[in-house]
């Protein structure tokens, strides 16, 4: 295994992506010197692809974020592979609670309290529902005392935060809703143009201010065509992932997508 360059895979990344693709190169560059596995913090879906890329072929992967389809994970990074069990993540999942009979909480509350309490965003994980008034999340085990001593308030709401097992995890809501778009072209700029019915000259502006990623990853080109398994994700309007796409009669194209809508409340 040899040490990489960062500068070698800045071509294949947004500008401001740089300093993860250097923390990325970091991460692979003390395996090479070091010989030892590394667990690094949460990472979201486009630090991990930028991490993979970095690796290669050359080291293994692993992640997990407390249950199976978790947006945020920490991952295992190994010159040989390891057979792991879910606690040698160190992920610990915390429940709150709260007088659910009588106040509200929302995903934006409490990802606010967390990211205000005085530790980095990369410590802990996702933040699940199930709908019904039930919210857990999952933190780094190392700081388990921090979340279960420091976090009494979400909002004006007073909480209590206790650990649970991982085998109590609730179902997560999916409050997505499908969506069936006709459109004239799979550029990036039309998709997103009729998916949040604004103009494609807005979404154009969008895609310049750095307000828009496909996969993870920001984009400034509004050429890109899309495909099926694409993510876009358009700031302050939502994300959506592309299920199908088939061609009309009238010679345009009818994408379905699945759409996870930005909440105005909370």
């Amino acid at each position: 295994m040899k040490k990489r360059q960062a500068s070698s895979f800045y071509p294949y990344f947004e500008q401001e992506e740089k300093s993860t693709v250097d923390k990325m190169v970091g991460f692979f560059n003390r395996i090479v010197f070091k010989h030892g596995a590394i667990l690094t913090d949460f990472l979201d879906p486009g630090q991990r692809d930028i991490l993979k890329t970095v690796a290669g072929n050359d080291a293994f992967i692993q992640e997990f974020g407390g249950f199976a389809d978790a947006e945020k994970m920490r991952v295992y990074l190994s010159e040989e592979w390891e057979n792991l069990r879910p606690s040698d993540y160190q992920v610990s999942a915390f429940e709150i609670v709260y007088p659910a009979k009588f106040v509200k909480l929302s995903h934006s509350s409490i990802l606010g309290t967390l990211a205000n309490s005085g530790v980095e965003t990369d410590t802990f994980g996702d933040i699940i529902t199930d709908g019904n008034g039930k919210w857990q999340f999952f933190a780094k085990t190392e700081l388990k005392n921090f979340f279960l001593e420091q976090i009494k308030r979400v909002g004006r709401t007073q909480v209590k935060i206790k650990e649970i097992p991982l085998r109590n995890i609730l179902i997560s809501e999916d409050d997505s809703v499908q969506k069936t778009e006709i459109i004239a072209s799979l550029r990036i700029d039309a998709v997103l143009a009729g998916l949040s019915k604004n103009s494609r000259s807005q979404i154009k502006k969008a895609i310049k201010n750095k307000l828009v990623k496909i996969n993870w990853h920001g984009t400034e080109d509004s050429n890109i065509m899309v495909k099926v398994g694409d993510v876009l994700s358009l700031r302050h309007f939502g994300r959506s992932k592309i299920m199908d796409i088939s061609a009309t009669r009238k010679g345009k194209y009818k994408v379905v997508l699945k759409v996870w809508q930005t909440k105005r409340h909370g």
